[in-house]
């Protein structure tokens, strides 16, 4: 049983304070800064960000790449139509997927997709989701070749307005196409703003965890313990690893943009030696209050959907009643929420 309950992390979010595009530009977005040690909160720019970070200090972001992963298609047999989201690939072209209409789609049903470039057999059902196992073949070319020419960016479902651009759902250092959602913390950040902070001797850092649909799903059990967490899949290359270590070595701090970084990098350690590895794999860490950082010092982070993980690692960093009350706050001067929304850094 953990020390906390779901209740606990609930609060009231009015639609009209659920952001349907983000800032532009992009850093002119607002941050909340709160001082766990002191319970400070002041309001500012996200580009004052540079003022809160001194030499030495690791930025570590997430730079993982939203595929787009929303297919239209329809059934062979029928001409029916049908929605595919690609969740996680499990081997070749052979990929987890929500689909719609689920119940029609059983093991042995064929979707057709474009102008029949690409097909999708349906082989299995995952049973701990109601997930479909999709095995896909192309025509010509890749598999993500294809993807990429008639898939969708999936946005959240509290994003109900249409990008304007389809790069304002990634981050400016977005890289490899492995992800359902984006790292959105570190939608803030402009290249201007990046370069800024390396001038200033602040390193950056870069890491990748494949954020999944479950990100925005609200916890339903009363106990978070009884929640079953989503696994992801994470890679801590050797440069972050050192970059991180070096910076934990000579007392600077490790600040890691978004929770997708918090989870990566505490998986990634070694808590009998205190190193951070170079690794590689999946992460099915829950971060409750209660939970023991090793490595992470600062956070940047945008205000999360009530009742989830996300608000419960957060809390774990900070104190519940901190972070509570900080949204009591955000909620009153009319902050922007959730992935489009604006930011907040704790120290």
């Amino acid at each position: 049983m953990s020390l906390v309950r779901t209740d606990d992390f609930d609060y009231d979010l009015p639609s009209g304070l659920i952001a349907q595009h983000p800032a532009e530009p992009r850093d002119a977005c607002r941050l909340m800064v709160i001082e766990r040690s002191s319970g400070l909160i002041e309001h500012r720019s996200f580009r004052d960000i540079l003022g809160y970070l001194e030499r030495g200090d690791v930025l570590v972001v997430n730079k993982t790449r939203v595929l787009p992963a929303r297919l239209r298609g329809a059934k062979d047999e029928t001409g029916g139509a049908v929605e595919v989201l690609l969740l996680r690939r499990h081997y070749g072209d052979t990929w987890g997927c929500l689909v719609k209409p689920g119940r029609r789609l059983r093991p042995g049903a064929r979707i057709v997709f474009g102008a029949g470039e690409m097909s999708g057999l349906v082989v299995d059902v995952l049973e701990e989701s109601g997930a479909r196992l999709v095995q896909f073949h192309v025509s010509q070319g890749t598999f993500l070749d294809v993807v990429r020419r008639i898939g969708e960016i999936p946005l959240p479902p509290y994003i109900t307005e249409p990008l304007r651009d389809p790069s304002e759902y990634q981050t400016v250092y977005a890289a490899e196409e492995h992800s359902v959602a984006a790292p959105t913390a570190g939608l803030h950040f402009t290249p201007e703003l990046l370069e800024s902070a390396q001038r200033a001797g602040v390193h950056i850092a870069s890491l990748e965890l494949d954020v999944g649909l479950d990100t925005f799903r609200p916890v339903s059990a009363d106990d978070p313990a009884n929640h079953h967490i989503h696994t992801e899949h994470y890679r801590v290359p050797d440069q972050a690893a050192e970059a991180v270590n070096d910076a934990r070595a000579r007392g600077s701090r490790v600040v890691a943009v978004g929770t997708t970084s918090v989870r990566a990098l505490e998986s990634a350690l070694d808590v009998q030696s205190g190193i951070v590895e170079a690794s590689e794999g999946h992460t099915d860490l829950f971060i409750l209050p209660g939970f023991s950082f090793g490595v992470v010092d600062a956070m940047v982070t945008n205000f999360h959907v009530p009742r989830s993980t996300l608000l419960m690692m957060v809390s774990a960093f900070a104190g519940r009643e901190l972070v509570m009350k900080a949204y009591d706050l955000a909620r009153m001067e009319r902050y922007r929420f959730l992935s489009f929304g604006d930011a907040m850094l704790i120290l």
